[in-house]
Order: structure tokens, then C-alpha cells, then sequence
């Protein structure tokens, strides 16, 4: 039941993003969802992947690169998604997955209490 709420949850949270005006588009609630669930199945498989291959670089930079990771996730759920469209490639990539990890933090922090 935890996995659903979460699920919903992202999928909100991506609906929220697409209305920040940074160049994040989503048109329905159904992109919207299976958005949240391919990219939490794209983080699950691949991210490991690439951090695993990327680890040299990113302790290179003190960790920084791991943001790059995100927005490439980030990017290609995007792109694998009809529905959800990115109109500033990378750069929009970078601050959407930036705003995701943020929003997250603070629903987190508020439904634990």
C-alpha cells in the first residue's frame, strides 16, 4: 500500500512541476503516473548502473556528477513517456530532477511526523 501512495505521490508532484514554468510539460494525470512509474523503475534498474559506471567521475567531483545522473534519468523517462515533454533538453532535465528530489524531501519530512 506504501508503494501505491508513493507512486500517487510522485505523480502529484510531477503534475507540480509541469506548472513551475521551467519547461516540464505533462498533460494528463495518466502521463503523469506512469511517469512517476517508469522513473522509479528506471532509478530501481538503471541508476545503479550508472553510478556504478560513473564512480571515478563523480568522486572526482566531490559527488556533483550524481545530480548529472538524475537529470539523465530524469531526461529519459521523459523521453520514453508519451505526454511528458522537456522543451529545454538537459538543462530543463537538471532543474526538473533538481525541483523532484526537493518536493519529495518536504512531503517526506511532513508525512513522517
Amino acid at each position: 500500500m506504501q508503494i501505491l501512495i508513493q507512486w500517487v505521490i510522485t505523480a502529484l508532484l510531477f503534475l507540480v512541476i509541469s506548472k513551475f514554468g521551467i519547461g516540464v510539460r505533462i498533460e494528463s494525470f495518466a502521463s503523469a503516473l506512469l511517469a512517476a512509474l517508469l522513473f522509479g523503475l528506471l532509478n530501481l534498474v538503471v541508476k545503479p548502473l550508472l553510478i556504478l559506471l560513473t564512480l571515478p567521475l563523480t568522486i572526482l567531483t566531490f559527488g556533483i556528477f550524481y545530480f548529472v545522473i538524475n537529470a539523465l534519468i530524469f531526461g529519459l523517462a521523459a523521453s520514453l513517456v508519451p505526454g511528458f515533454y522537456l522543451e529545454g533538453g538537459f538543462f530543463t532535465a537538471l532543474i526538473g530532477s533538481l525541483c523532484l528530489s526537493f518536493l519529495q524531501l518536504i512531503v517526506q519530512r511532513v508525512f513522517s511526523r
